[in-house]
């Protein structure tokens, strides 16, 4: 379980705020979709979980221990991470690049290459045919999947995730996004995922939290924002995925010249 209480993030002592006052709560096995524009701060609160940025005030806490009591390294390594320029070392292999952390944290060579081979497989790369090849000669969406199973290989329970199908081209979005909900039920994950995408958050999140200027307007499941917005810049957010719904029906259901439909 992830705790957000009283979240305040500023960069120049209090007179405005990046951040401010967000409380959340992300039950364990859920996956929480952070949703807003360019600036709304939903990138800042998801680094201030792994303390990539430090919060000005407020409480963070996974699993009912406060992340301030805990050395960031450490914290770090507990929980992957996974970004929307995948940010794999070009150096690496593919091997090396998803044993990274597993190395760091002192695992013996066998170990590690069976857990690379099962990671590659879990996020079906066959791994005869990727383990030894650079990020270089990968496609984009071949990259991503590396990206998950370096985030995965040391057996988070949390998962935290900014933007990480953005890049995508939308068939193989589509695709890795199903494969990624299926590895977060099998290993219930409880997950956090930064998107600006309303229609992604409605097919991937058990909750979203939508954020405009650094603050928390509405927080619910995808079905609760459809049927209730409950802010206006949330009901112009649902209202865009609802007309492109509308727009394919009219589309599908229009008679055919000369034919029938």
């Amino acid at each position: 379980m992830i705790v957000l209480d009283g979240l305040c993030k500023s960069y120049d002592r209090g007179i405005t705020h990046s951040v401010r006052d967000v409380s959340l709560t992300v039950p364990t096995g859920a996956l929480c979709v952070l949703l807003g524009g360019s600036g709304s701060g939903k990138t800042t609160t998801l680094k201030m979980i792994n303390r990539l940025i430090e919060p000005t005030s407020g409480r963070i806490e996974i699993d009912g221990t406060g992340v301030q009591s805990l050395d960031s390294v450490e914290l770090r390594r507990g929980i992957g991470y996974v970004l929307q320029g995948v940010g794999l070392f070009p150096h690496m292999t593919v091997a090396e690049n998803v044993s990274v952390v597993p190395r760091l944290l002192g695992w013996g060579q066998a170990r590690t290459a069976a857990r690379v081979d099962e990671m590659l497989t879990l996020v079906r790369l066959p791994t005869a045919e990727y383990r030894d090849r650079y990020p270089r000669q990968l496609s984009g969406g071949q990259q991503q999947r590396v990206g998950f199973a370096r985030a995965l290989a040391a057996g988070p329970r949390v998962m935290l995730l900014d933007e990480p199908f953005g890049a995508l081209d939308p068939v193989t979005r589509d695709e890795l996004r199903d494969d990624f909900l299926a590895i977060h039920r099998r290993l219930n994950l409880t997950a956090v995922m930064v998107t600006h995408d309303m229609t992604e958050a409605l097919l991937s999140a058990d909750r979203i939290a939508v954020m405009n200027s650094g603050r928390l307007v509405r927080l619910g499941t995808p079905r609760e924002l459809l049927t209730d917005p409950g802010d206006p810049f949330v009901a112009t957010l649902v209202a865009t995925p609802k007309r492109h719904a509308e727009r394919l029906d009219a589309l599908w259901t229009r008679p055919i010249e000369g034919g029938t439909p």
